[in-house]
């Protein structure tokens, strides 16, 4: 990971840590939603707390450098750049924890067969953004990372849940909550879209 102080390094492993933690809450949410684990899904949805203490802490830390860097320099942008990254963090931790609160629900034991093997794809593959959006932080690849086919993946397993949800006979209540569970699965995909675009514009990236 290249930075231009100790400063920012510590910002780079506290935003680094946030990707794992959203990551980790995200894999643990549908396993217990689609494993009947509603103790797990709760200890997911008190955890969202720490990951908001650690964005507005962070967030802070961010704008304390800030303060103290002079001029229009790398080391500034990044920093400004690492806000812009800090709310997507925070807004698919809150997504992660929507999941997870279905599982407290116990929803997974209501859905149909084949939208629980849409879910856990569409979870497969959310985290597969997530990993190489992560992986594009720490490397600082000036080309970003290609998340195309895996947008364009998630795209389509929300649209076949969308259909599957209105031919199959679920009851009305379970219908909506997948229709919604749907949705967050969507929007993490779309997050990662964003903070490839945002980690591809960080200042001091090799050619």
């Amino acid at each position: 990971m290249s930075t231009s102080s100790p400063h920012a390094s510590v910002v780079d492993r506290q935003v680094v840590r946030l990707f794992t933690l959203v990551s980790e809450a995200l894999a643990g949410a549908t396993h217990a939603l689609l494993n009947g684990e509603p103790a797990t899904g709760q200890q997911i949805v008190d955890a969202d707390r720490t990951i908001d203490q650690l964005t507005a802490e962070l967030d802070r830390v961010v704008w304390g450098e800030i303060a103290c860097v002079g001029g229009d320099s790398d080391e500034l942008r990044h920093l400004v750049g690492v806000l812009l990254i800090l709310p997507e963090l925070e807004r698919s931790a809150d997504l992660a924890e929507h999941i997870a609160q279905r599982a407290v629900s116990n929803l997974g034991a209501r859905m149909s067969p084949s939208s629980r093997g849409m879910v856990q794809r569409m979870s497969e593959v959310a985290l597969e953004m997530w990993h190489a959006v992560a992986d594009a932080y720490v490397e600082r690849s000036s080309k970003g990372v290609a998340l195309d086919d895996a947008d364009e993946e998630m795209d389509i397993l929300h649209d076949r849940l969308t259909r599957e949800i209105a031919a199959e006979a679920m009851p009305t209540l379970v219908a909506a909550q997948v229709t919604l569970l749907a949705r967050f699965y969507e929007r993490l995909g779309d997050h990662a879209v964003n903070l490839a675009r945002r980690i591809g514009s960080l200042p001091g990236l090799p050619d």
